[in-house]
């Protein structure tokens, strides 16, 4: 050792060396210290809830986790099982857990699925969206729907995470709060969109669709993966060498916001006699003439654009709105080719920005007519599908995920000011 110490102090550049290595180890270490420290935490806090009392009759709560292990370059499945899955076991839940080996797996393991109390995706944005197509397919989906969600971080993506937790500090933090929050049991109602082809089944999305130029650009920033961070201004960069400018050319059909009706309150079920005079009565007596439904009032537009987004309101939560809506958003198609790469930059970390000179649109239904043989790919909830003619119908409040209450307690003070 001593040997070592004289030949660093009589060599400056193995002395540097030597100190920026014990430096970055050091680092690296005490990170991972922390991030145990973090687990412990979140370990004795999950203790507690698994402590409770239950009376004896009371059966343990299920909970089913469809996990993507493929999710985050494979990490997946080990950032769950250190992170999550020790949370989940101590909490007095009974936990099973379904892995996925292919993509598309979890929309048909949901039509299998038999009941349970809480439903768990443990990926990233095709996870969910993967998760929620399966579940909104099913015949019973109007009693399925009713069960809570919970959603673990694990994926390169995670739209979600923004609107449910909070900011944190690293990714273990980040994962172990989302699992606690299922615990925690409070939960927020989310937004969902119904796209329907004329042939295919429907799909779901909890964040919106995206067709045009900037999401063609992103998904082809991977190819540059040799130019480290550039590579996101590189895509869009040689992208303004095809045609330009680029347009879209579709026709658009909407119906415009609906009234949010008052949150339906559970009433303790009536006594039998009172529900025998009900029958009674509904059955002696016609049933009232029904109302006229007035027509719906359809807009018609013609558009040309760089790229067209259609999203839910589930990025800004607002839980006392009196309106149901998505927002339509129509980008100009006049972009130069300097402002496209900078723009371009700023939509990978907020895709469904609308930028200033866009056309911004408030609906609750739209129709998306394209040419004959137009090409290119839609994307949902960041997952391609083929661009065709869709139908997009808003699902306002279908489902409720579980949230940090610190995230809940923030928009209830933000509706009030």
């Amino acid at each position: 050792m001593a040997k070592v110490l004289a030949t660093l102090r009589n060599h400056w550049k193995k002395s540097t060396f030597g100190a920026c290595l014990l430096g970055w180890g050091g680092h690296w270490l005490y990170g991972k210290h922390c991030d145990n420290l973090v687990r412990r935490a979140a370990c004795q806090e999950a203790q507690a809830f698994g402590n409770q009392l239950i009376p004896a009759t009371m059966p343990l709560k299920k909970a089913t986790v469809f996990l993507n292990p493929a999710a985050c370059k494979g990490k997946a499945g080990n950032l769950f099982e250190k992170n999550a899955a020790p949370i989940l076991h101590l909490s007095g839940l009974d936990v099973t857990v379904v892995k996925t080996d292919y993509e598309g797996q979890a929309k048909k393991l949901l039509e299998l699925m038999e009941n349970t109390d809480l439903i768990i995706i443990a990926g990233g944005d095709g996870t969910v969206q993967e998760v929620i197509t399966g579940l909104l397919r099913r015949a019973d989906e109007a009693a399925f729907s009713k069960i809570p969600i919970g959603f673990i971080p694990l994926g390169k993506t995670c739209t979600l995470s923004h609107t449910l937790f909070p900011e944190s500090t690293s990714q273990v933090q980040h994962i172990t709060n989302a699992t606690l929050a299922i615990l925690k049991g409070e939960t927020v109602p989310l937004d969902v969109l119904q796209i329907k082809g004329e042939k295919e089944q429907p799909v779901f999305a909890v964040s919106g669709l995206r067709w045009g130029s900037y999401r063609d650009a992103g998904v082809k920033a991977s190819k540059y993966w040799y130019l480290g961070p550039l590579k996101t201004k590189a895509a869009h960069f040689f992208t303004t060498f095809e045609e330009w400018p680029q347009k879209h050319e579709a026709a658009l059909m909407y119906l415009g916001p609906t009234e949010r009706p008052p949150e339906e309150e559970k009433l303790p079920r009536p006594p039998f006699p009172v529900r025998l005079f009900r029958r009674l009565r509904s059955l002696l007596f016609s049933p009232a003439a029904p109302k006229e439904v007035a027509p719906e009032d359809w807009e018609d537009l013609k558009l040309s654009t760089i790229e067209l987004s259609i999203a839910t309101r589930n990025r800004k939560l607002d839980l006392t709105r009196t309106e149901d809506f998505m927002d339509i958003c129509i980008e100009a198609d006049t972009v130069s080719k300097g402002d496209f790469v900078v723009r371009g930059s700023k939509k990978m970390r907020d895709p469904l920005m609308c930028p200033e000179g866009s056309q911004c649109i408030k609906a609750s239904r739209c129709i998306l007519k394209l040419p004959e043989g137009t090409e290119g790919s839609f994307g949902i909830d960041n997952e391609e599908y083929e661009a065709m003619p869709v139908e997009v119908k808003l699902l306002p409040r279908k489902l409720r995920f579980f949230c940090d209450p610190r995230m809940r307690e923030q928009m209830l003070q933000a509706a009030v000011q």
